[in-house]
């Protein structure tokens, strides 16, 4: 199909990640830094602003801006600022420094911002970030930051562990009393280091006391609406349909294309600001895509990582 990305098992290429940094100013211990083992150097701003152009004459619609940690890029307003029109710009964050970037990157052209937030109890939060510069009501002051300065929806994502499984009704009714969507993830702990929570069990209670129920079609998500509050729950360990239901690609923060967060033996490497050739090259990434959750796929002997996948 002229214009569009679609790869040999009829997948559409509708969304690009790109990692702007592999810094960051926490050590969760779930992280899995965007599926990068040993980046070498950052990415500048010439090429991601020629990435994004050649993606959006692609036909890709959302961009998302990930790290590391994004807001610890200089100059990321103005970065923003240069993005194609057509695309619905996006980041995740860890929320520190949120609350006083809220309002410049909206105004720069930021629509709205995932904020990772995997305790609302100060000692947990210090335990699950590695402790540092992890500080809870900074995070929840950019929240509000975030709120005010009209980026949305404000996604808040919590990556299910043993630590904060036992907070699961408190997050609900955090963000609903907020205004916020809460994504439930499953941790992918490939080397089985029993840090996960039930998420079945969750998700099991959360239908139970659902109203409705709804299927998103990306990764065929399931969305749960409770008195207000919005709940979807990402299952991605071994969930052939997840991989199925793939539309986006990544960009590393060293400048290399990534069709698949669980692989680092298919990358295309970037090496140029020539839009023109970027299109081919994020095509020949396309080419390279393929379901790693499959009947015929599981575990081929390809490099794993252990780690949560978010939107």
């Amino acid at each position: 199909m002229p214009g569009m990305m679609v790869d040999s098992f009829g997948r559409v290429v509708t969304g690009l990640r790109i990692a702007l940094t592999p810094r960051c100013n926490l050590n969760c211990i779930y992280c899995h830094h965007e599926g990068e083992a040993k980046p070498n150097g950052e990415i500048s701003d010439e090429m991601v602003v020629s990435v994004a152009r050649a993606a959006a004459a692609l036909s890709v619609r959302s961009l998302k801006f990930t790290g590391g940690e994004p807001l610890l890029r200089h100059g990321l307003a103005g970065l923003i600022a240069q993005m194609p029109q057509e695309l619905d710009i996006s980041l995740t964050t860890n929320g520190i420094f949120l609350a006083e970037q809220a309002r410049p990157l909206a105004e720069a052209g930021l629509d709205r911002v995932n904020v990772s937030l995997d305790s609302l109890r100060p000692e947990v939060y210090r335990a699950i970030t590695g402790g540092g510069e992890g500080d809870l009501e900074k995070v929840l002051a950019g929240i509000d930051a975030a709120k005010a300065a009209g980026l949305a929806p404000i996604k808040l994502n919590v990556v299910v562990l043993k630590e904060n499984e036992a907070e699961i009704d408190d997050m609900i009714d955090f963000c609903r009393e907020k205004g916020l969507i809460l994504q439930l993830i499953e941790l992918l702990d490939l080397c089985h280091r029993g840090i996960s929570g039930d998420i079945d069990a969750i998700e099991r209670r959360l239908a139970g006391q659902a109203e409705r129920v709804r299927m998103r079609e990306m990764h065929r998500r399931k969305k749960y609406f409770l008195d207000g509050a919005e709940v979807e729950v990402v299952r991605p360990m071994d969930n052939t349909e997840f991989c199925a239901n793939c539309t986006r690609l990544r960009v590393t923060s060293d400048g290399k294309i990534k069709p698949c967060l669980l692989r680092s033996d298919n990358l295309v490497e970037i090496g140029t600001c020539d839009c023109e050739k970027i299109m081919g090259l994020l095509q020949e990434a396309n080419a390279r895509r393929e379901p790693y959750f499959g009947k015929d796929r599981l575990h081929e002997g390809r490099s794993t990582i252990i780690a949560p996948i978010i939107k």
